[in-house]
């Protein structure tokens, strides 16, 4: 065990991999020399070489598409694009080809490519450089979307991405990548705090893709989050002194309903916790979901919390991040209905 924060960790996952099977490649924008804008991929294309660890021209859509052609020739890519908020020019390759080709040549080709991508604010990165598109990923079939929330996990989970034989949109919440920072001077604190480094294996392991994870047990209410907020949650919970059952959605599709619906049905409440815009984020499908198979045991209505419904700003990041006292408020008010 080595004590690593999430870069670190999602280092270790393409290392181990790209030693242990020689049909792993890495591909991306800077992901080689440069070691990638958040250094994820340092080092490795000196360790595995350039036919390994491949910088790519400025082009999205080339990506995902070489990407295609690399895995239905028996490899398995790991594409990089660098940030979340530049994937959509790579979109339609993900959607009308990537997410398809295992149903429309029924079953002669699989395509396992891992598609990764930093996303969610925190860093003063901005309208360009902080959106949350798992929602937009969730609804095309065919394609897996996972979105770690520790360290652990995040190498867990990449493993498994890489080694499944169907497409994987590997979502990076770049606000955990080195923990929590205070902001620059004059500026409010980051209104939480997380646990910057895990203690991660340094070989191989796997977390399973689809399956969720109570990372807090409790018998108040039901915490259901992913990525960054589940820190949020939890703080948020502790704060008001909530004996409140959090977890960690960690895949978002294919979704765990399982889990979240047997802790609901303990707790007969239920909020849901996003960074990505409210109005038609995920946390809708998760609410249906519950209120379709756990309505005769809630005893209020289920919240959400997300983000405004407004591109993502600069100057007022921390007024649009959902933190801890947005999360509080409607836990609050979920506690004293019904």
């Amino acid at each position: 065990m080595a004590r690593m924060n999430m870069i670190q960790a999602l280092n270790s996952a393409m290392d181990v991999m790209l030693e242990r099977d020689p049909g792993v490649v890495v591909l991306g924008e800077d992901v080689g020399y440069f070691g990638g804008v958040f250094r994820t991929t340092d080092g490795l294309q000196r360790k595995y070489g350039e036919h390994r660890v491949l910088d790519t021209p400025i082009s999205e859509l080339g990506i995902v598409a070489a990407s295609i052609g690399m895995a239905v020739n028996g490899l398995r890519p790991v594409a990089e694009i660098q940030f979340a908020d530049y994937i959509y020019p790579g979109y339609d390759q993900i959607v009308s080809e990537l997410a398809r080709l295992r149903y429309r040549s029924a079953g002669e080709f699989y395509a396992p490519v891992t598609i990764r991508t930093p996303c969610g604010g925190g860093i003063r990165g901005g309208q360009t450089h902080s959106q949350s598109p798992e929602a937009i990923f969730a609804h095309v079939c065919g394609v897996k979307v996972v979105m770690p929330s520790n360290p652990y996990d995040a190498k867990g989970l990449l493993i498994a991405a890489i080694e499944d034989d169907d497409p994987v949109i590997f979502l990076e919440p770049k606000r955990l990548y080195n923990g929590p920072f205070d902001g620059d001077p004059g500026k409010p604190a980051v209104p939480w705090s997380a646990h910057p480094r895990g203690e991660v294996p340094e070989g191989h392991y796997t977390v399973p893709i689809s399956k969720a994870q109570i990372v807090r047990a409790g018998r108040d209410v039901t915490i259901i989050a992913y990525g960054t907020m589940v820190h949020v949650a939890e703080a948020a919970a502790l704060s008001l002194g909530l004996d409140a059952e959090v977890i960690d959605v960690r895949t978002i599709s294919p979704l765990d309903s399982e889990t979240l619906c047997e802790s609901v049905r303990r707790t007969g409440r239920c909020l849901i916790v996003h960074e990505a815009t409210r109005f038609g984020g995920f946390g809708a499908e998760i609410s249906a979901t519950v209120q379709e198979q756990c309505f005769w045991h809630l005893q209020a209505p289920i919240g959400r919390v997300g983000g405004w419904d407004t591109p993502y700003p600069h100057a007022f990041e921390w007024e649009y991040f959902p933190g801890q006292k947005r999360v509080a408020m409607a836990l609050e008010a979920i506690m004293s209905a019904g």
